[in-house]
C-alpha cells in the first residue's frame, strides 16, 4: 500500500488513476461544489475544502511516498491572459511548492513529487516559468523530468499535458526507468526547447523518464454516445441547420464525406470566432471526423462547451456533449457519480485529469520507484 495527498483535487481523477493499492492521507480543493462531489465518490474525512494558502503542515498528517498536484492552468493556457505562474490562478503553484519545503525541512520530504499541467506550460514568459518550477524541484535535492502524454492514447479525446515527475535525490531510480535521451512519443520538441532553456544546475538533475508504448486503443469517440442522454435533448432539426449554417466549405466537405461513411460517425464541434473573406469576425462550427472528441475545456479556460454531430448515412443529429460522456472521456467508471447540474458536470470533467493517464504512470514509473525503494531498504 502507497501513501499520497492529492493537492487540486477536482473530483479525484487522481485517486481513481491510482487505484486501490494506494491510500490517500489528504486531499485539497478550495471549490465547495467539486469538494461535494469528491466526498459522494470517496468518502468524508480525507478532504479538506480550503483555499490552497491557507494549509499548514499540521493538515499534512506522516510521511507519503506521492504528492500530485494538478494546479489551475488559466494562467498557464494558450486561451489565458498569460499571467503564468504570477497569475492568481496558476500562481497557487507557489504555496503548494511552499507545503513541500516544509514537509522537507521536517524530514518527511514525499519520495515522488508530481505536477500536471497544459502544455503552455512550457512557453509561458518564454520559458521562464517552466526553468523556474524546474529549479524549485532542483533546490530541493530532487532528480526530475517531464513527459507530455496526450490522453488519446487512451481515450478518445485529444488532451495532450505535461507532467513534471521529481524523485527525491537519495532514492534510486532503476535503470530501465530512465533513458541517455529524448523519445519523440513522449518528449515533444516543446519540451526539449524549454529545457534548453534552463541553467546548467537544473540540466544535471535532469532525467528522460523511459515509458513503453501502450497499448493500441480500441475505443471511439462513437462508442462512447449516448443514444438517450440523461437530462439533455437532442436538438431540433432546426438548431441542426443553424449549426451547419455556420460551417465553413471546409467543414461542410467534412461533413458530407462522413455521410458516405457507412458506419456510424460522431464529430466533435467547437464554435470559434474566426475572420472572413472580407475580415469580419464571425462564429463558425468546426468539426472532426477523426474518431476523437476535442479537448474537453472549460469556460474558464476561453472555450465553449463542446457540441457533438451524430451521423448515420443521411441522417444528421446535434447536441451538446453529455455529462456521462464527458466523464467517458476522462476515463471514470460508470459508477462514478456526478453533480445532476449539467454545466457543474461539465465543468469538473474539464478540470480534471485524464484517469488511465495516471494509471500508466503509476504502473511504469511510481511504483517500480517506490518498490525499489523499499526493497533497499529492507536489504538494509
Amino acid at each position: 500500500m502507497f501513501d499520497f495527498y492529492e493537492f487540486f483535487a477536482g473530483g479525484g481523477m487522481v485517486r481513481a488513476g491510482l487505484g486501490t493499492n494506494w491510500r490517500c492521507r489528504f486531499a485539497n480543493d478550495f471549490d465547495p461544489k467539486k469538494s461535494a462531489v469528491y466526498r459522494r465518490n470517496w468518502g468524508n474525512g480525507i478532504l479538506k475544502t480550503a483555499d490552497v494558502h491557507t494549509l499548514t503542515m499540521k493538515d499534512l498528517p506522516g510521511a507519503v511516498d506521492l504528492a500530485w498536484a494538478s494546479f489551475p492552468c488559466q494562467d498557464l493556457s494558450l486561451a489565458g491572459g498569460g499571467a503564468g505562474l504570477k497569475g492568481d490562478r496558476s500562481g497557487t503553484f507557489w504555496p503548494f511548492w511552499s507545503l513541500m519545503k516544509g514537509l522537507i525541512a521536517e524530514g518527511r520530504p514525499p519520495r515522488i513529487i508530481v505536477l500536471e499541467n497544459v502544455c503552455g506550460t512550457l512557453t509561458s514568459h518564454e520559458g521562464k516559468d517552466f526553468a523556474a518550477i524546474c529549479s524549485t524541484f532542483e533546490r530541493a535535492g530532487y532528480v526530475f523530468g517531464a513527459v507530455v502524454i496526450d490522453a488519446a492514447l487512451f481515450v478518445p479525446q485529444s488532451r495532450p499535458r505535461l507532467f513534471m515527475i521529481g524523485v527525491r535525490g537519495d532514492l534510486g531510480i532503476p535503470a530501465a526507468l530512465t533513458q541517455p535521451a529524448a523519445s519523440p512519443l513522449w518528449h515533444t520538441r516543446g519540451l526539449r526547447t524549454a529545457l534548453d532553456s534552463t541553467s546548467a544546475k537544473v540540466r544535471r538533475n535532469w532525467v528522460w523518464w523511459s515509458l513503453p508504448e501502450p497499448a493500441r486503443r480500441n475505443a471511439t469517440f462513437a462508442d462512447l454516445v449516448e443514444d438517450n442522454p440523461s437530462g439533455l435533448d437532442w436538438h431540433t432539426p432546426a438548431e441542426t441547420r443553424r449549426l451547419l449554417a455556420m460551417m465553413s466549405d471546409v467543414n461542410r466537405a467534412k461533413l458530407d464525406a462522413a455521410k458516405g461513411a457507412k458506419r456510424r460517425l460522431v464529430g466533435a464541434i467547437y464554435k470559434r470566432t474566426r475572420f472572413d473573406d472580407a475580415g469580419r469576425k464571425v462564429q463558425r462550427a468546426e468539426i472532426r471526423f477523426d474518431d476523437i472528441a476535442g479537448c474537453l475545456r472549460t469556460p474558464a479556460g476561453g472555450s465553449s462547451r463542446q457540441t457533438i454531430m451524430l451521423i448515420e448515412g443521411k441522417k444528421v443529429r446535434s447536441r451538446l456533449l453529455s455529462p456521462r460522456e464527458a466523464a467517458r472521456l476522462m476515463g471514470l467508471s460508470e459508477n462514478y457519480e456526478l453533480p445532476n447540474n449539467y454545466n457543474e458536470a461539465y465543468h469538473l470533467a474539464g478540470d480534471g485529469v485524464a484517469v488511465p493517464v495516471v494509471g500508466f504512470l503509476a504502473t511504469n514509473i511510481f511504483k517500480p520507484i517506490l518498490a525499489s525503494a523499499f526493497a533497499g531498504q529492507k536489504a538494509a
